[in-house]
Order: structure tokens, then C-alpha cells, then sequence
């Protein structure tokens, strides 16, 4: 993953009326911490910073009064209803240095035909460089078949990367779709015989 470069400005002020105001100039507040320092807070440019936290685990290369600084994205605080990014926690790194995060996981590939999978972990967690974070582990579902599962100690992790996670904790379930398609099949069986009632129900009344 590559830094994203962004000028970050110091703040003193806080509060919910300072946030609005902030943001309506185009900025996202934000604070950093870590390695013992006291904490910065600071605004950075709205959107270029939206874009480079769609990214998860983003590392971020803050110019800050002239001075750089990577910060890896810990937290985003976003509106419910707007979901627009309202606040960032960042935490400090230096290069070289190892840490946790976690990683989302992406499916790839088809079952086998007759047969489903089912995510049962969305992320998992990696010790990785700050430097060279994953943005996300593969796991291929490629002709599996009914029974058959894959657990965190099956996934092919990035290079440079350690996991963290019980290496028994199911990510993959491979079942059979025969149920999902008999539920549909008895839903459109249902239908005409309801339309039927209701029909035979009107027709009773209007005698």
C-alpha cells in the first residue's frame, strides 16, 4: 500500500460547533497519537482525505507545519444518515515498524455447481510493517464443494505479514443451496394459493 499525502493543519479548537464549522470549510477533524506523545489534533482536507480512507488500514503521510508524519487510520467516525466522514483517529507510525491490523477478507471464485458459500469472517487480524500494510487477504472458493470449510490457517497471507487470529476460526462455509431452493418453491406454490382464497373470500361476500 502506498502513503497518501495529505497537508494536515494544527488545531486548538474543539467542540461540536468548532466540527461543524470545520467541516463546512471543506475540513474533517482529526487527532494523533501514539508512541507515548501527547496527543495532536488537527483538520485535514475533506475531500482528498474521504478518498484516501476508502482504503482500509490507509497509512497517510501528513505534512504538518512543514514537518512529515505517518499516521495509520484507526478509526472514522462517519454521519449515520449522510455517512460522510465527520472525525479521524490516527495513530503514529514509523517505517519498519510492526502492527496490528485488521484485514479484510475478499471470496474468489466459484463452488461447486448445486452449492453456496457463506462469509463467516469479514476481517482477520495480521501483524504486519507499517509501511507495507495488505488491504485485503484472498480466499478462493474454487469448486468446493458441500461441506467443505476454510479456517484462518488455510489463508495464503501476504508476504511480511503474521497471523494473529485463532488459526481454527472459521472464514468459509461451503453448504448445499437444495434448501434455499425449495424455500423459493414453496413461496411461489403458496402464492396462487392464497390468490385462490382471497378470490373464493370476495366471491362469498358479494353473495
Amino acid at each position: 500500500m502506498s502513503e497518501q499525502k495529505l497537508a494536515a493543519e494544527v488545531r486548538t479548537e474543539f467542540g461540536k460547533g468548532f466540527a461543524r464549522r470545520a467541516r463546512m470549510a471543506g475540513r474533517i477533524p482529526a487527532v494523533i497519537y501514539g508512541h507515548g506523545a501527547e496527543p495532536v489534533h488537527i483538520t485535514l482536507p475533506a475531500k482528498a482525505t474521504t478518498l484516501a480512507v476508502r482504503t482500509a488500514n490507509a497509512l497517510l503521510s501528513l505534512d504538518i507545519d512543514g514537518e512529515e508524519r505517518l499516521a495509520l487510520v484507526k478509526d472514522i467516525q462517519r454521519n449515520p444518515i449522510k455517512q460522510i466522514v465527520e472525525h479521524i483517529d490516527l495513530l503514529t507510525v514509523r517505517k519498519g515498524e510492526k502492527v496490528t491490523v485488521d484485514v479484510p477478507v475478499h471470496v474468489t471464485g466459484e463452488v461447486a455447481p448445486g452449492n453456496v458459500h457463506n462469509l463467516e469472517t469479514t476481517t482477520i487480524s495480521l501483524e504486519a510493517e507499517a509501511t507495507h500494510l495488505p488491504t485485503a487477504v484472498e480466499v478462493s472458493v474454487e469448486g468446493r464443494a458441500a461441506g467443505e470449510h476454510i479456517h484462518a490457517s488455510d489463508v495464503v497471507l501476504p508476504k511480511g505479514t503474521v497471523l494473529l487470529a485463532d488459526a481454527d476460526a472459521l472464514v468459509v462455509n461451503v453448504s448445499e443451496a437444495v434448501e434455499i431452493v425449495e424455500e423459493e418453491e414453496t413461496a411461489e406454490e403458496a402464492a396462487p394459493a392464497e390468490g385462490a382464497e382471497a378470490e373464493e373470500q370476495s366471491e362469498a361476500a358479494a353473495e
